[in-house]
């Protein structure tokens, strides 16, 4: 059997080539790993910056609502007040959760006082209930200790939902800065050879 055309016959090799290592494609561009980079980048921000940066604004502002409540603490008071008439409404009712009623107690220093307070709706004369005053004497609100934490949840969710915002927005800005370098390079190529392609047909 004839050696010639045999792929074992003898002569020259072609040189050995090493296949490209993984994550090495000839075809991937410079702004592909740009953007493959910034990615991961931005998935470090998101990964630890998110949670970093809620946190933080979380117990900031728990930690000034708190300060407001403990100064609201300071100047207001909780006294025992008798209701002069029936409130009005009916209780159990959704419509008539809280109802104006007229109130009457007496300060720390003797002085029989009267004002008007938010109560239960149904509730009788001459029942007992719970109001705040300030230094002057005046029906004011509780000190908002228990919004305290409600605000600390707010802002640091707030906050992760602006971060995250902000990386999703600086990923698409860079998609679309490459993307339009990319269309660039893209047409400098085709004005390279187009020409030759068009002669193609016209021989």
């Amino acid at each position: 059997m004839s050696r010639r055309g045999s792929p074992y016959a003898s002569g020259p090799h072609p040189p050995y080539q090493e296949h490209p290592s993984k994550g090495a494609n000839p075809l991937r561009r410079r702004s592909d790993r740009i953007e493959s980079w910034f990615f991961r980048f931005l998935m470090l921000v998101l990964a630890l910056g998110l949670p970093a940066a809620s946190l933080s604004a979380g117990v900031t502002a728990y930690g000034s609502s708190m300060r407001a409540a403990q100064a609201q603490s300071v100047q207001r008071h909780e006294v025992a007040a008798r209701l002069t008439a029936d409130a009005g409404g009916t209780r159990g009712i959704a419509e008539d959760a809280m109802r104006q009623g007229q109130v009457r107690w007496t300060d720390k220093d003797g002085k029989e006082r009267t004002g008007t307070a938010l109560v239960n709706p149904g509730t009788p004369k001459g029942t007992t209930v719970r109001i705040w005053v300030d230094q002057e004497g005046t029906i004011s609100s509780p000190p908002m200790t228990a919004a305290a934490t409600t605000t600390g949840w707010l802002v640091g969710g707030t906050t992760a939902v602006a971060v995250a915002t902000g990386v999703i927005a600086a990923r698409t800005g860079m998609r679309l800065v490459l993307d339009r370098r990319r269309y660039a390079q893209w047409d400098a190529e085709w004005d390279l050879v187009e020409p030759g392609w068009s002669a193609r047909f016209h021989q």
